[in-house]
């Protein structure tokens, strides 16, 4: 049953313009448990604009008077077996009632979906023990954890020598060149806690709208003719940290053990440097099945901050 609010609260379906008071939600509250916001205006903006996301059936704001004290959204891509949801808010009422929400809209969408239950994640720091203890009374499990790397770049930073056959492509301004990048992606992480399957049309569309994504900040691999591994970044740690982030790193099984990755990642430290970032960011899924918290540091990376990420499978 969804928990009822206070007859002077308002509930409405967010909208662009709600950006940046969704920000200033999002950021205190992210202050109070971490330190600094963790989040900045276009995130806000690429939430609410993301293709495939329906604001008047996703998406909750509550309003106490003017004060937004509220926002909630849940959100599906692929063949929507797992739905990304967030509850932000400092009131425990205000996130019953978006609790309630979320999974009676995350039910709606996997009956829609042709699926007899649904899986909702959402990511809480480790350092908020008291959202993580209320999710859990609600159902919610932790699924794995993620660290959020970072390496420091006080210099240049050497250009590691290409492996022996390999072919490196800077971007990805083509269709062809983006549906090796994604069919990399897909093959690399098959399988992995969270990932789903995209066409590569939703995919290109997702990447397309995003404030932050440029083509060229991906880079593949290629070993005779064939993309064999990737390594995709953007600009959504520059407003904050003047750092790179390096969303997806991947190499197809068939070339692992020839030393890609760290090749991906000593070359993207080398192009952060050059180009007067001060860092280079990547979250990393501690329950991966390959080593790849291992890999991380051994290239001088080290953990700033955890992010557990809880998971409640719900039935129509």
């Amino acid at each position: 049953m969804t928990a009822v609010l206070p007859d002077t609260f308002i509930v409405r379906p967010p909208v662009e313009a709600d950006a940046q008071a969704v920000f200033d939600l999002v950021a205190a509250y992210n202050t109070s448990v971490v330190g600094f916001a963790d989040y900045t205006l276009d995130d806000a903006v690429d939430e609410l604009t993301e293709p495939g996301f329906d604001p008047t059936t996703d998406g909750w704001l509550v309003f106490d008077g003017n004060q937004l004290v509220g926002y909630g959204s849940i959100f599906g891509k692929g063949e929507f077996h797992v739905l990304d949801m967030d509850a932000v808010t400092s009131d425990p009422a205000v996130e019953a009632y978006l609790l309630g929400e979320i999974t009676r809209r995350g039910r709606e969408l996997a009956a829609a979906h042709g699926h007899t239950s649904v899986q909702l994640d959402t990511g809480v720091y480790r350092l908020d023990t008291a959202r993580r203890e209320r999710l859990e009374a609600q159902g919610y499990l932790r699924g794995t954890t993620f660290h959020r790397m970072r390496v420091d770049h006080h210099g240049p930073v050497p250009t590691p020598e290409t492996p022996a056959g390999v072919v490196v492509r800077r971007g990805t301004p083509d269709e062809q060149s983006q549906k090796a990048a994604h069919q990399v992606l897909n093959e690399a992480f098959a399988g992995q806690y969270g990932f789903e399957t995209r066409s590569f049309e939703e995919w290109r569309a997702s990447h397309e709208a995003q404030s932050t994504f440029d083509w060229s900040g991906m880079t593949l691999l290629e070993i005779d003719g064939k993309a064999v591994a990737m390594c995709e970044c953007t600009d959504a740690f520059v407003p904050d940290d003047n750092c790179n982030y390096i969303g997806r790193l991947g190499v197809l099984d068939e070339a692992r053990g020839k030393g890609l990755a760290k090749f991906l990642l000593r070359d993207q430290f080398a192009l952060d440097a050059a180009a007067g970032r001060t860092g280079t960011l990547l979250h990393v899924d501690t329950n991966n099945p390959t080593p790849a918290l291992g890999l991380y540091l051994s290239v001088g990376m080290t953990e700033s901050l955890v992010i557990d990420s809880l998971r409640c499978t719900i039935d129509v």
